[in-house]
C-alpha cells in the first residue's frame, strides 16, 4: 500500500488534475510575517497554496468516521478535508492508500473516485467549492 505526500514545488495549482493527494502536518515551510510586514517584532507565519483559479460556492462541513465498512463516494469538486482528530484512511481505484491523522490535509480533486476504508477512527472539518447539499443541512 502505497501512502504519497506531496512536494510544495510539485503543482501551480493543487487541483488540476483528478486524483487525491495528502499533505502532512509540516510539509509547506511557512514564510515568516515579520519579512513580509517588516515588522521585526511581529512573531507569525503565513502560506497560500493556490488550489484552483476558479471562483465558486464555498460550503464549510464536519465530518466523522467510526470503524465499520468501506464505502466509496464520486467528487466532482474539490473537498479539502482538515483532520482534527484520530484518523482518516482513503484510497483511490487504483489502491493507493493516503493515512491523514491530526493536522494533515486531504484534497480530492475533481472526477475522482475516493474510497473511505473501514477503519477510519476520526473527525475532519471540510471545505468543498459546491453548494451545500440539502440532505447535510
Amino acid at each position: 500500500m502505497n501512502q504519497k505526500t506531496i512536494k510544495q514545488t510539485e503543482s501551480k495549482l493543487l487541483c488540476e488534475k483528478p486524483g487525491i493527494q495528502l499533505l502532512k502536518a509540516g510539509t509547506y515551510n511557512l514564510n515568516e510575517l515579520s519579512e513580509l510586514r517588516r515588522t521585526p517584532e511581529l512573531k507569525g507565519q503565513i502560506l497560500d497554496v493556490p488550489l484552483t483559479d476558479k471562483k465558486e460556492v464555498l460550503t464549510l462541513g464536519y465530518f466523522a468516521l467510526q470503524p465499520s465498512v468501506d464505502y466509496s463516494a464520486e467528487f466532482d469538486f474539490i473537498e479539502i478535508k482538515v483532520v482534527t482528530k484520530g484518523k482518516m484512511v482513503v484510497r483511490d481505484v487504483q489502491g493507493n492508500k493516503y493515512v491523514g491523522e491530526v493536522g494533515d490535509v486531504l484534497i480530492f480533486s475533481p472526477k475522482t473516485t475516493v474510497i473511505f476504508d473501514g477503519e477510519s477512527n476520526g473527525e475532519a472539518v471540510y471545505f468543498k467549492n459546491v453548494e451545500a447539499n440539502p440532505s447535510y443541512l
